[in-house]
């Protein structure tokens, strides 16, 4: 029979007044559930009723994703394919609205709630930390507008908290097989975005400094690591099979944004995607990596701050260190309930620092609401992004200044010019059509076309952008080419006619989509077979 986690009854950096705190002492707090599920099912219903009434639509990466899943080849595809195996599955059982093609995020979103609830637990946190850890989660802008779009960014956070409360666990003495846990979570990392090797590598050292090094001399940490390699083979496979893309890949970021990253702007970054939560994110930093009484925790802090520090020396965006903030507010939110129980000469000031701690979360997510989810139309939002943080909150990841910010004016103008395209297309005689190829110059606009076009009686759009390039031109010469998105001059060289057949704006599109023409080609110098070699890695 296992024995049960006990250690001495105080340790030796409490004084006996403090001897009834929580600790890595005494087992666990209970979970709060009805505070930590109420919030949980807020945030759920937040998502939900937002994508029934949003004035916008689906975002241009959620049109990559769907197309991946429609083209899903698990074991050959140039981006981690876990995104594309839960577009097919969402789709497949719930439709394409838009709370079906997000409800995976949503529910992400919501267990990211519970999970910083948990890890305050395991801390010591009792109700009040752990109601503060999740309320923190659902406050921040950044974890709203991750939750309510269908994007990786999501699913990476929620593996790395899973990882860290694993390595908590561990860290507190739990059965040797939430190592096995801890794999599973690297492992479904590793399907989703190449990102899960920065906490990987912060989390093994970590290990190394603290006393889990000494599980390294059994098979439990080993066997981790073979089971994450294991569930994330297909990444790997698929980028050897098609000659390591994600090099070029980082290379094309790291040139056209992350050379503009700078440290003062990576930090800044914090502060504008949690609001005052930071500061309860940065007292948990600090207590994990030097509070005695946070020692046995002390792994999680170290990989933590190991995260941290691989970001910024790699001119990570702000968001990359999005996943390590439930861990940290977790830390903190103990912190804040351990000091009010020790405050015995002071308890009410305490108490009134808790209550200004949850005051300044819920009245920051109220403000900043419209800011974390598509709920204002784009003019109200125009004027109430810029009233909270004029440029700043308009600012694009290649430092240019939209009339939105950037996930908005990305959800806009793709019925449009889906429209367009298909009124060219039904002017066509039937045999011309029967030829027809629709030729996009991006994955958005490719990826608008596959997604609403099929309706209009549209076939696939073809483009050589990023992931697309690896669908392959298709079957037809390109003979008759409807295009949108290229400017006459990228199709000179290519057809004998050109000619412009429609204009398609929209006011609060995203710039490179705000004035679109449609053209149509006839009289192709080379097939699209030909040509398709030399276009690989264009963008």
């Amino acid at each position: 029979m296992r024995r049960p986690r006990t250690r001495s009854a105080i340790p030796s950096s409490l004084s006996p007044e403090e001897s009834h705190l929580p600790s890595a002492a005494t087992p666990a707090p209970r979970l709060a559930r009805p505070i930590v599920a109420t919030l949980a099912a807020l945030s759920l219903a937040l998502h939900v009723v937002v994508n029934l009434v949003s004035p916008y639509g689906v975002h241009r990466d959620e049109f990559l994703y769907m197309a991946m899943g429609r083209h899903l080849q698990l074991w050959r595809m140039d981006f981690p394919p876990l995104i594309a195996i839960a577009s097919e599955m969402q789709r497949s059982l719930l439709g394409d609205s838009l709370v079906a093609i997000r409800m995976v995020s949503a529910l992400a979103g919501a267990l990211l709630i519970v999970l910083a609830a948990l890890l305050a637990r395991e801390m010591g946190g009792g109700r009040a930390a752990q109601a503060l850890a999740a309320l923190c989660v659902l406050g921040a802008p950044l974890f709203m507008r991750t939750a309510i779009l269908f994007q990786p960014v999501v699913l990476d956070q929620l593996w790395w908290t899973v990882a860290l409360l694993a390595l908590a666990r561990l860290a507190n003495g739990a059965d040797r097989r939430w190592w096995l846990a801890l794999g599973t979570a690297l492992g479904l990392g590793l399907l989703t975005k190449f990102s899960i090797g920065v906490i990987a590598i912060a989390v093994s050292v970590a290990i190394v400094l603290s006393p889990l090094r000494r599980a390294l001399l059994t098979s439990w940490p080993w066997l981790a690591a073979l089971l994450a390699l294991v569930l994330g083979s297909p990444s790997i496979v698929g980028q050897i099979r098609l000659g390591f893309p994600v090099m070029r890949q980082m290379s094309d970021l790291q040139q056209a944004q992350l050379s503009h990253v700078t440290p003062a702007a990576f930090l800044g970054g914090q502060a504008e995607m949690l609001g005052p939560a930071v500061l309860l994110a940065a007292a948990g930093l600090a207590a994990l990596l030097a509070a005695p009484w946070m020692r046995a925790w002390r792994v999680l802090g170290w990989s933590c701050l190991g995260a941290l520090t691989l970001l910024l020396a790699t001119h990570g965006k702000a968001y990359y260190a999005g996943p390590i903030y439930p861990t940290l507010f977790a830390a903190g939110a103990v912190a804040l309930e351990r000091a009010t129980a020790v405050a015995a000469r002071r308890p009410r000031r305490w108490r009134a620092v808790q209550w200004a701690a949850v005051g300044a979360v819920l009245a920051f997510g109220v403000i900043v609401l419209p800011v974390g989810v598509p709920i204002l139309a784009p003019a109200k939002m125009e004027r109430y992004a810029r009233m909270l943080g004029g440029d700043r909150a308009l600012r694009t990841n290649r430092g240019e200044v939209e009339l939105l910010p950037q996930d908005y004016a990305d959800m806009l103008g793709w019925p449009e010019q889906v429209a367009a395209v298909a009124r060219v297309y039904r002017g066509l005689s039937r045999e011309d059509r029967a030829r027809a190829v629709i030729l996009a110059s991006n994955y958005g606009e490719a990826g608008a076309i596959d997604f609403y076009g099929p309706r209009l009686g549209l076939p696939p759009a073809i483009t050589a952008a990023g992931t697309y390039w690896f669908f392959g031109p298709g079957p037809l010469p390109g003979e008759i080419a409807i295009t949108v998105g290229f400017d006459d001059g990228d199709l000179k060289p290519f057809f004998a006619s050109v000619t412009r057949v429609a204009t398609v704006t929209h006011p609060y599109a995203v710039q490179e989509e705000r004035d679109q023409i449609v053209h149509l080609c006839r009289g192709p110098f080379r097939t699209l077979q030909q040509v398709w070699p030399s276009l690989a890695g264009r963008n």
